[in-house]
Parts: structure tokens; sequence; C-alpha cells
């Protein structure tokens, strides 16, 4: 951001922001007589016209002093300090200045923990602009270091202080796909990119930049399931989001994938979440996951999930229903009567495990039955047209989603 941007003190409005020059002369007084002004002094002045060695020194002091005391980070900000360590980050030769980028990287994620104008300071000392320099450092973007300040930086979305992050995008894609990528960092990259998509501006830079592809197979893992679906459910809020989304070869089988692990309800509510938006209004949508599989899946969801999970699970499969009548077929699925009485009887049974075999055993014995009657109907037409008679009838509005 260049220097004719607003001041920053225009959009402080947190909590947990107190400006040095909004306090009292009695209030810096006795802040100043805790702080070992000397100290920082020496470090600032180190950091601004030091050698490349003194200003290493000096970025480890002052991460120390950060930790210390909340009090230094805003005389810190004061001194200049955010904008020299922002441009140690892309100073040295590739080699040699690894160990200061490092030092200055963990300088600047202390100093904006807990502030808001110094994540401010940051943007507007060029942080992002920096970034492509920083990924074609491979050692340094290697490092756990430049996503946690990154996801420092990614707060700001949730404040009335708008920049535009389309350049981060790419970098933590690359960093979610490489095979090289330790949990925790995977984990930071998609904290980040969850705060970037509660902003619906962002969405359209984050779908160009691969976010669904990589937040699909992300979800695969079952140790970063949870992070990389909600996500999505931020994503698909969105049109281009949406469209991504219907549009991935990979979403439907993996959406049902996540909807049968049973060790994480979370897991389920939010791929149930994602299917009931999907096949919302889209009879192109039900079709490819109908094809997939998806209903059983979503009887035994309804039968065994949380009863969020549940709820969305029957209201999918009611669509499934009406949709069956208004070609005036058959409804080959099971009775979502019967299923709504299964839920309510296997949710005040106590006995978790064998009603678990119980509902499974149902729900082959259902599609076996369904498999039987569509051969019959085959055979013999009369049989059809007696049995398509007998179709239920059931109301529902598909107008809103009410889970």
């Amino acid at each position: 951001m260049s220097d004719s941007s607003p001041s920053s003190r225009d959009y402080i409005s947190t909590k947990d922001l107190i400006l040095p020059n909004i306090m009292s002369k009695n209030e810096m007084k006795k802040e100043m007589a805790t702080i070992d002004m000397t100290l920082i002094q020496k470090s600032a002045k180190k950091l601004n016209f030091g050698s490349y060695e003194e200003k290493e020194r000096a970025a480890k002091e002052i991460k120390r002093m950060s930790m210390a005391d909340g009090c230094v980070k805003r005389l810190l900000a004061e001194l200049g300090i955010v904008r020299s360590l922002v441009g140690m980050l892309t100073d040295g030769q590739d080699g040699d200045g690894l160990s200061g980028r490092i030092s200055a990287a963990e300088a600047l994620i202390e100093l904006a923990k807990g502030t808001f104008r110094n994540k401010v300071l940051m943007v507007k000392a060029g942080l992002i602009t920096k970034l492509q320099q920083l990924m074609d450092n491979k050692e340094f973007s290697r490092r756990q270091e430049l996503p946690l300040l990154l996801l420092s930086i990614s707060s700001l979305a949730k404040t009335n202080f708008h920049f535009a992050p389309r350049q981060i995008f790419p970098f933590l894609i690359r960093t979610l796909n490489s095979k090289e990528t330790p949990l925790n960092t995977r984990l930071t990259c998609l904290e980040t990119l969850y705060n970037f998509s509660i902003q619906l501006d962002n969405i359209k830079s984050m779908v160009i930049s691969g976010t669904i592809d990589a937040l699909l197979i992300t979800s695969l893992d079952k140790a970063t399931s949870e992070e990389a679906l909600s996500v999505l459910s931020n994503l698909i809020l969105s049109a281009e989001g949406k469209r991504g989304i219907e549009n991935h070869p990979m979403a439907p089988k993996t959406l049902i994938e996540i909807m049968l692990r049973e060790e994480n309800l979370r897991c389920q509510e939010l791929a149930s979440y994602l299917v009931l938006v999907l096949a919302h209004g889209n009879k192109e949508q039900r079709r490819k996951m109908h094809e997939c599989g998806i209903v059983p899946v979503l009887l035994q969801l309804a039968l065994l999930g949380s009863p969020l999970a549940q709820k969305r699970a029957l209201k999918i499969l009611e669509w499934y229903k009406n949709e069956g009548q208004e070609k005036g077929c058959v409804h080959s699925g099971p009775r979502l009567e019967t299923v709504s009485s299964l839920v309510l009887s296997s949710a005040s049974d106590g006995n978790t495990e064998q009603n678990n075999k119980n509902v499974k055993r149902m729900v082959k014995q259902s599609l076996d039955r369904n498999m039987t009657s569509l051969l019959q109907r085959a055979t013999t037409s009369r049989e059809f047209s007696s049995i398509s008679e007998k179709a239920l009838v059931f109301s529902s509005s598909s107008k809103s989603l009410p889970y």
C-alpha cells in the first residue's frame, strides 16, 4: 500500500489497541518507568542503521522484549521498527540472509500479537508486495515463520481495514499441496484461508488460485478435514465459490466419503451442509451425486448422524423423492416416514453400538428390497403401474435452506 493510504487510525476500533499518542502523560510516564528505554533505543538504532549481523541480533532482542512486555510493542511501532523488520525479510543473499529473515519474521509475529496497528503497519510497509520474493526463496518459504506471519495479517480481514491479499493465496495453496509441509504448517495455512474467506470480496481470487482443488484434497486427510471443510463452507456462500465447487469433478465423491466417517460428527455436519447447498434447486448436481451413490449414504447419515446432520440428510432425501414423483416414477428409496421414526427410536435407545449395527443391517435390507422391486417392475408393466399408484405424496419447499 502507498503512503497516501488513509491513516491506520481511521480503522482502529478493537479493544486491545491503545495508541501511545492518545494516552495521558501520566500513563506514558508510568509505562516508560517500567521499560528499559536505553535498550529499546539501542535495538532500534542497530535495526535501522547497523550491519546485517547487528540487525539480526537486534531483531532477536526485539522479539524477547515484545514477549516480556506488551507496552514495548506500542513504543517500538513509534520508532519505525516494523518497517525495518519487514525490509529484513528480503535483505541479504539466499543463503547468507536466512537466519536474519527468520529472526525478523519471529519478531514481527510477536509484534503482531494483540495489536491491530502493528499489523496494519506491516501491510503498509510492503509485506504483501514482498511476498513474491519470499516465495522464491525456497529455504525460507518452507519454514513455518512465514505462514504464521501471514496468519497474523489475515486477521485484518475481520476488521474494516481492507487490502488486496490475492498475492498470498498462491503461496498458501502451494504450501498446502506440498508433501513436505508438516501438519502444523498446513493447519496454519487453512486457518489463514478461513480468515480471508470470511470476506466475500476475496473469494474470486481464492477460486482462481486453485483453492477449491487444494481444499478438497486436504479434506480427505482426517487431520485437516474439518478445517478444509470450514473454508469450503465459506466459499460456497458466494456465486464464484459455489460454481467452482459444482464444477469440480472431485466434489461429489469427496463429500460422500466424508459423510461416511462416523468418528467425526462435525465433519459429517459440514459435508452434509455443502451437499445441501449444492443440491438445493440444482437437478444436475443431484443427478451427479445420485450416480456417485449418495442415497444410501444419506439414509445412513439420517439414522446415525448428529441431529443436525440427520435433518440435512432427510431434507436432501426428500428432494430426491419428490423429484422421482415429478417424473411419474415410483420412489425406489426408503420411506421417509420410516427413516424419521428410526431416527427417533435410535436416539432414545442407549445401546448406541447395537443400534448402529441394526441400522446398517436395515439399510442393506432396504437397498436389497429396492433392487428386487426394480427387477420385478422391469419384467411386469402391470406391477409397475400398480406400485406407482401407491407412490407417496410428500409436501416440501426448496425455496430456502432450513438447516
